[in-house]
């Protein structure tokens, strides 16, 4: 997922991608587990997305405490 887009979303968006990309975890563990996980990076790739849409969510925060 491009930086760009997410700094586009609201945090309501942002919030929802942040459920989605969970859920998205969940299956992709699950099907490693039954042994059906064809690509294991994708695993890595969506904790990254993850943790940056996580980072996109609290710099907003920070800028609304400021000013």
């Amino acid at each position: 997922m491009k930086l760009e887009k997410i700094r586009e979303m609201s945090e309501t968006e942002l919030t929802a991608e942040v459920k989605k990309l969970k859920n998205e975890l969940f299956n992709l563990r699950f099907q490693q587990v039954t042994g059906q996980l064809e690509n294991p990076i994708k695993m890595r790739d969506v904790k990254k997305d993850i943790a940056r849409v996580k980072t996109i969510i609290r710099e907003k925060e920070l800028k609304r405490a400021e000013g």
